[in-house]
């Protein structure tokens, strides 16, 4: 593993700190930065999203898809957690905090808004960052692929129609143009982009040239995640300032959603008899969030400086602490799992790491 993936929260930590104290520094910057939009898109922001998200695509080859039935359960959990449990639960916990709960503390409207951010992240399942999950418990890469392979394809065609329904449900006007813009934008042509790449440069199959070039996209891979944080706090970074209690408000339905869905996806890996190995990123999967996405609709949707955009960025201020929590639990508990399986119920397929 290397330093970056080692001290991640180090990082992240040092980019919100960063991010914060230069956006109440520089206002003026952030302000210019945030105006760089196209048909509700930040520009910059795209730019630093696939910068984070292809070399992570180009790893995805959606040939693997095909041993997905040489063991279908780990595939079927992580799909029912993604897409029947998680973005219900937290629409769910969203108006119970924040119409309920937290009703005197936050005004209406203001409440819908961090109730979107919250939807938000619960319908886009984690693509890029589930690879490092995987491997910091030592799961099996191949079967790690396919379900992200997976879930990359049904997220092209299930996160608009489920976001939209359950933001309409918040009684939130949802342009489905933006909606859809984003997801094509930040799912689709990187996918298809990823897979050309891939392609072209893996025709003998030894990933040594695919190798070569993820080595070298790497370094600008971890700028991209770090430019993110540091631009998506510098422009809440006075909302921040003033309002820190907000933060602490959202971070409480977020945690318990994070843990309690993790909780429900370990259980039920047990009970289904999987191997730790693919019992962990399948659990990983299920629980973590494809934040960049959830970032970039919200900042399209309801804007920069929206409760919604705060809430997805304090989604990226939880979910690395917490995951790497579940990380280190999941790697305590292996020996609550029948290892004995793992070598004939992994896929054979092979990709370049």
């Amino acid at each position: 593993m290397g330093l970056f993936e080692r001290y991640l929260t180090v990082w992240v930590g040092a980019a919100i700190i960063a991010g914060i104290i230069l956006g109440s520094a520089i206002p003026q910057l952030f302000s210019v930065v945030a105006s760089l939009e196209y048909a509700h898109v930040n520009i910059v922001i795209a730019v630093l999203i696939w910068l984070m998200i292809f070399p992570m695509m180009m790893q995805i080859d959606f040939s693997s898809i095909k041993d997905v039935g040489k063991k279908p359960k780990g595939l079927v959990l992580t799909l029912v957690i993604n897409w029947l449990v998680k973005p219900f639960s937290m629409a769910f916990l969203g108006w119970l905090f924040f119409k309920v709960f937290f009703a005197s503390w936050v005004e209406p409207e203001t409440a819908s808004q961090y109730i979107a951010g919250m939807i938000l992240l619960g319908v886009a399942p984690c693509t890029a960052m589930v690879f490092v999950w995987s491997q910091m418990t030592k799961g099996d890469a191949n079967y790690t692929l396919v379900q992200v392979s997976v879930n990359d394809l049904i997220m092209i065609f299930a996160f608009a129609p489920i976001a939209a329904f359950l933001l309409g449900v918040t009684d939130i006007t949802v342009p489905w143009d933006t909606l859809v813009l984003s997801v094509v934008l930040y799912v689709v042509i990187p996918l298809v982009a990823g897979a050309i790449t891939r392609k072209a440069l893996d025709k003998s199959n030894d990933h040594s040239r695919l190798n070569n070039l993820l080595a070298k996209l790497k370094p600008w891979s971890i700028i991209g995640l770090l430019s993110t944080v540091v631009l998506l706090f510098g422009f809440q970074a006075e909302t921040i300032i003033a309002n820190p209690e907000a933060i602490v408000l959202i971070a409480i339905p977020l945690l318990i959603q994070t843990y309690a869905i993790f909780a429900i996806a370990y259980w039920a890996a047990k009970r289904m008899k999987l191997a730790h190995n693919i019992a962990a990123p399948a659990c990983m999967i299920g629980t973590s969030n494809f934040f960049e996405l959830a970032v970039a609709v919200a900042i399209s949707l309801f804007g920069l400086h929206s409760g919604a955009a705060l809430a997805t960025v304090v989604g990226v201020l939880v979910e690395v602490p917490v995951m790497l929590s579940l990380v280190w639990f999941a790697n305590r508990t292996r020996h609550w799992f029948d290892e004995n399986e793992t070598a004939s119920n992994t896929i054979s397929k092979v990709h370049g790491e």
